[in-house]
């Protein structure tokens, strides 16, 4: 799922941990009653589609994930468990799932009023939908359902032949191409959600509209004011099928800009937020430590990543401090060269720059250096990390030998190495014609002030240790709406205004490493756009991609990632073959990996560990399980009750191991 980078001085609330419940408007002295409570807090960009089969940001599917409910859930340990599914089974070829449906799941409209209940037809429904609307998820199942692939191409118009089939009104069935040993953590994506169809007929073009009516709600909560740039307010669902597990009234989120950092702990002292995001960097933190030093909570990194990429295909140049053709061209040709943007990574002080937002005491609680997190998926009882360790000091152990991937700690940062390989790929570019220094532009939103200083650090790590004389990163200070269409909003490469950007990041879809690394697939992956491309197979005629594609290796990446999607029942092989591809993404520096959300401090009157807990899918934004309670929670609270939550979830882990 696309995360918006701009967002993370507020979406660092929004993980798990905090965006599960933190408000209290009308709070009771019982902190385990919570059926008049009031989750109350902020949000930083306006959603711009409801359309939940189709949308893959981040912005949107945090709402919609209140909304809506598929087959299965996460509960607050992460296990998946029966949702609109009471039961399923599986073929003894791992081909074919039937879901058992529960009966009198009601639709319900904004104002609560019944359209009917949740139907096996509506999952087929749901899907033909997704392929008509051009879902930006599609890549989620489409190489997964049987004859999906074929109905997206054209290669037949009959959806009959793909493999989902409604048997009666409360049985779903699908049919694979292969086995996927992950394929229930897909459910939980809203490319699988039900439609009705006579809501979606009733509505047309409208269906998914940014508001109340724009779709029908089977989930905990139901929209029930939006305001742009104001307000979103959502109240429970009194229809839904699972009431006893919701246990907020409603949900208020107030626009906030990201311009005002110390304002969110101000309106928690106030009691108008009862969570809030704190910032060690900020002159205010002494105070935040006076009056509750003992209630400051290090969230846990989550499973997104954020990163730098490098648009290695640029042709928008509406942001940009370039005054000639040749200055273009210049950060082209260096863009394209290897050793330029491993110079660059490790001259890139990325604990420095997380400290912009958490302080010192922060600075490398949230850092990530692989794109799929080092801990994952296992294969052979070790972490996936380590996998690719090892492939990547034996493709390159000049530059990776020896290099620890953990998180928590840079594992790239070496000024001797920087300037190492700068100086081999000045070598380089000089031959090519190429002036130094070379300009980058990186866009960044002229609001949002610690962004702003962590674009201003990236800048100093990179001059600094490159020279001035060699490198320029001019930062581009724009509008919201300008930086948001520059960077996470361009549907495509030609759109990407940009040099090098931390505008966006990744959050997996479901429980495989192909979710994170399938998204740079040179024919297939949703995320080129960020690499300045397109996917080949969406574009009509020539690829004007190809030649920068095959320049980069992109075409070993795809046959990489061929290779461990043949590998369909064996993990262990699987998870290895994957980390070889991955191995040949970092060693490429195609982007850099930064951190993560998690691993920021807050105050909170959540009850800790009481929400979804949600490594892929959807499931960390809503609100279902959640509690609230009168007093910001204590770290002693909090660690208890993490402990309890770690025993928790090893001793499941060792009764799935069985």
């Amino acid at each position: 799922m696309k995360m918006k980078k701009k967002g993370l001085v507020l979406a660092a609330v929004a993980s798990a941990a905090l965006l599960a419940a933190c408000g209290n408007s009308k709070s009771s002295s019982d902190t385990t009653s919570n059926a008049d409570k009031t989750y109350s807090y902020v949000y930083s960009t306006d959603p711009d589609n409801f359309d939940y089969t189709v949308t893959s940001r981040q912005t949107n599917s945090q709402h919609l994930s209140n909304f809506e409910d598929g087959l299965l859930e996460r509960n607050q340990y992460g296990e998946l468990k029966p949702d609109l599914a009471k039961s399923w089974k599986v073929s003894k070829d791992g081909k074919t799932y039937t879901y058992t449906l529960r009966k009198g799941v009601k639709w319900v409209d904004s104002n609560g009023n019944s359209h009917g209940t949740v139907k096996a037809q509506d999952f087929v429904t749901g899907l033909k939908h997704a392929v008509a609307a051009k879902s930006e998820t599609l890549y989620v199942v489409q190489g997964s359902i049987k004859g999906l692939n074929d109905y997206v191409t054209g290669k037949t118009k009959d959806f009959s032949t793909v493999g989902v089939k409604a048997l009666n009104d409360h049985t779903v069935q699908y049919t694979l191409n292969a086995p996927e040993t992950y394929w229930n953590s897909k459910l939980t994506y809203g490319v699988m959600y039900p439609v009705q169809a006579k809501f979606l007929a009733s509505k047309g073009k409208n269906f998914g509209k940014v508001g109340t009516d724009g779709i029908l709600y089977n989930g905990p909560f139901v929209l029930s004011n939006f305001t742009s740039k104001s307000v979103m307010q959502y109240k429970k669902n009194d229809s839904y099928w699972d009431k006893k597990n919701v246990h907020l009234s409603s949900v208020k989120l107030t626009y906030n800009d990201g311009t005002n950092p110390d304002g969110l702990y101000k309106s928690f002292k106030k009691g108008d937020f009862t969570a809030a995001r704190v910032y060690p960097t900020s002159a205010q933190y002494k105070t935040v430590q006076k009056e509750n030093g003992n209630n400051i909570i290090w969230s846990d990194q989550d499973s997104s990543v954020y990163n730098m990429t490098f648009n290695f295909n640029r042709r928008s140049f509406n942001l940009t401090s370039k005054k000639t053709d040749k200055q273009k061209q210049d950060a082209h040709k260096a863009i394209l060269n290897k050793d330029f943007r491993l110079a660059i990574q490790a001259a890139f002080d990325k604990t420095a720059y997380n400290a912009q937002s958490t302080g010192n005491a922060g600075a490398s609680k949230s850092l990530r250096n692989t794109m799929t997190p080092y801990t994952f998926v296992q294969a052979d009882g070790k972490d996936y990390g380590s996998f690719v360790e090892k492939d990547l000091a034996k493709d390159d152990p000049a530059n990776f030998k020896g290099v620890d991937l953990k998180d928590q700690q840079d594992a790239t940062y070496n000024k001797a190495k920087a300037k190492k390989l700068f100086a081999e790929a000045k070598k380089q570019l000089s031959k090519e014609g190429v002036s130094f220094p070379v300009k980058l532009d990186l866009p960044a939103d002229e609001k949002t002030a610690i962004i702003l200083n962590q674009d201003k650090s990236l800048k100093n790590s990179l001059e600094s240790v490159l020279g001035k004389k060699n490198i320029e990163i001019d930062i581009q200070t724009v509008s919201e709406d300008k930086y948001l269409a520059a960077t996470y909003a361009a549907t495509t490469g030609a759109a990407s205004d940009y040099d090098i950007s931390n505008a966006s990041g990744w959050s997996p879809d479901y429980d495989d490493p192909s979710t994170y690394l399938e998204i740079y697939n040179p024919d297939t992956g949703s995320m080129l756009q960020t690499l300045g491309m397109e996917a080949s197979a969406n574009v009509q005629g020539k690829d004007p991609s190809a030649a920068i594609k095959k320049q980069v290796g992109f075409d070993k990446y795809a046959k990489m990632l061929a290779t461990a999607e043949a590998i369909k029942t064996d993990a262990n092989a699987r998870n290895k073959a994957f980390a070889k591809a991955e191995a040949w993404l970092l060693d490429n520096a195609v982007q850099i990996p930064i951190n993560s959300l998690g691993g920021t401090p807050s105050v909170t009157k959540v009850v800790p560990k009481s929400g979804p807990y949600a490594p892929s899918g959807l499931g960390a934004y809503r609100f279902k399980f959640t509690k609230v309670q009168d007093k910001p929670v204590t770290k002693a609270q909090y660690d208890k009750a993490k402990k309890a939550w770690t025993a928790k979830r090893a001793e499941i882990a060792k009764q799935e191991d069985k």
